[in-house]
C-alpha cells in the first residue's frame, strides 16, 4: 500500500505558518504521511513538497484581487492538476477562503476528503456562506471557541482545535538583551511598526506608518522605531522606502516574538499578529485601509463592530481601531504617546488583552489539529 499522502493548500504567510506547524507534529507521529501543496517557505521548511509558491498571490481587498486575477487563475490551474494527477487522501485547506472553496469543490469532484482549517469569517460578513461551506468541505477545523456554535446549527462537522499561537508565543530572550543586540539601549521609548506581511497591506499601510514616525519624532526626536520585514515581503524595496525615516528594519524570522517584546507599543495591520502582540501583552493600536471601492463595498457586507482580531476575539474594543479615512498620523501617534505616557490607560490596554488567551484554547492547537489530520485519515 503506497504511504498516505496530504495535500495541503495555503495562501498567505499566516497559513503557510499555521500549515508548518502541524505538518512538524504529523511527521512526529506519522513519518510515512507524504505532503505537497501550495504555500511558502514555512511548508517548504517543514518537509511540505511546495510546487506552488503562494507569496506571489498574498494580496488583500477585492481590488487587490482583481489587479492579480491572471496570477490567481494560474494558481487555480496548477493546484487542480496536481489534485488530479496525485488524488491525494484528504487535502487539507488553510484559511484564504475565497480561493480554497473553489479548489474544495473541485476536490470534491474527484472524491477527495476536505478539512477546512481556520475558518472562513462567517460570523463577520456573508453568513449565509456557511451552508456552501458545508456542501463542500467534510469537516471543519476552528482556532476560536465562539466559531463553533455556527457550524454546529448548521449541521456541520467541526472540530475547535484551539489557536496554535497559544503555546508558541513566547520570547527566546529577555527584552534588555535582545535591545542590546538591535542596538537599542534599556532606556529607550521604542514604537513597533506592523503593517503586514501581504504585498498590498505594504502599500496601504506603510505610507501611513511612516507619516506617523514624523508626526511622533517631531514632539520627541529620541523616539525609536522597530519594523519587522516578514520573510514573504522583499526587505532591499521596504528598506529603500524605509531609507528618509531612520528606523530600524529587522527580518522577521524565527526572533518575531523578541522583537514584540522589545517594544513599548506598537501600530498593528488588522491581522492574526495583533493576537501575537497581545500573548505578549505589549500595548497597541490597529490601523486598517484598502482601497476605496474595497472599502466602500467591505463597509456595507461586514457585520460587526471591530475589525482587528484582538478586538473580536475578546468581543469588546479592547484597543483603538483607526479604520480608512480615520486612520490619520495625527490620530494614530496620539493613541501612540497615551499608550507610552499615560500610566493608567496603558494598564487598562493591558488588563484587556490579558483576557485574548482565555478565548484562544490550550497551548495544543497545533498537536490537536494534527491529531484531527489522523482521524480524517483513518476513517
Amino acid at each position: 500500500m503506497p504511504d498516505p499522502h496530504v495535500m495541503i493548500l495555503a495562501g498567505e504567510a499566516s497559513g503557510d505558518a499555521h500549515a508548518a506547524e502541524f505538518v512538524e507534529q504529523l511527521k512526529q507521529q506519522r513519518p510515512d504521511i507524504q505532503f505537497s501543496g501550495m504555500g511558502s517557505k514555512a511548508m517548504t521548511g517543514s518537509g511540505v513538497e511546495v510546487f506552488y509558491d503562494s507569496s506571489v498571490i498574498a494580496v488583500v481587498g477585492l481590488v487587490e484581487v482583481l489587479r492579480h486575477w491572471g496570477e490567481i487563475r494560474k494558481a487555480m490551474a496548477i493546484v487542480k492538476q496536481h489534485l488530479e494527477q496525485t488524488r491525494p487522501q484528504l487535502l487539507v485547506l488553510v484559511d484564504y477562503p475565497e480561493f480554497n472553496l473553489k479548489m474544495a469543490r473541485h476536490a470534491q469532484g474527484l472524491g477527495i476528503k476536505v478539512l477546512f482549517y481556520i475558518s472562513p469569517q462567517v460570523w463577520a460578513w456573508r453568513p449565509h456562506r456557511i451552508h456552501k461551506i458545508g456542501r463542500l468541505v467534510d469537516h471543519m477545523a476552528v482556532l476560536f471557541k465562539f466559531e463553533k456554535q455556527y457550524y454546529e446549527r448548521a449541521n456541520i462537522p467541526v472540530s475547535f482545535v484551539g489557536h496554535p499561537l497559544v503555546g508558541k508565543v513566547k520570547p527566546s530572550t529577555e527584552a534588555n538583551t535582545m535591545r542590546s543586540e538591535l542596538g537599542l539601549a534599556s532606556g529607550d521609548r521604542v514604537i513597533g511598526l506592523f503593517p503586514g506581511s501581504r504585498r498590498s497591506e505594504i502599500d496601504n499601510l506603510l505610507p501611513l506608518m511612516l507619516e506617523t514616525v514624523r508626526e511622533m519624532r517631531n514632539k520627541d526626536a529620541q523616539l525609536r522605531f522597530l519594523l519587522p520585514v516578514a520573510s514573504g515581503l522583499d526587505f532591499e524595496q521596504i528598506s529603500n522606502l524605509c531609507a528618509d525615516s531612520n528606523i530600524d528594519l529587522c527580518h522577521n524570522n524565527e526572533n518575531i516574538y523578541d522583537l514584540i517584546g522589545c517594544c513599548d507599543a506598537i501600530v498593528s495591520c488588522s491581522g492574526t499578529v495583533t493576537l501575537e502582540i497581545a500573548l505578549l501583552q505589549v500595548p497597541m493600536c490597529v490601523v486598517y485601509r484598502v482601497s476605496w471601492l474595497t472599502y466602500q463595498i467591505l463597509n456595507r457586507l461586514v457585520k460587526i463592530p471591530h475589525i482587528g482580531l484582538v478586538n473580536i476575539v475578546s468581543n469588546k474594543g479592547i484597543v483603538r481601531e483607526f479604520i480608512q479615512g480615520d486612520a490619520t498620523a495625527e490620530k494614530v501617534s496620539r493613541e501612540l504617546f497615551e499608550l507610552i505616557e499615560n500610566d493608567s490607560y496603558r494598564k487598562q490596554v493591558k488588563a484587556g488583552l490579558n483576557q485574548v488567551r482565555e478565548n484562544l484554547g490550550d497551548e495544543n492547537g497545533a498537536s490537536n489539529m494534527a491529531q484531527l489530520v489522523l482521524t480524517m485519515l483513518e476513517k
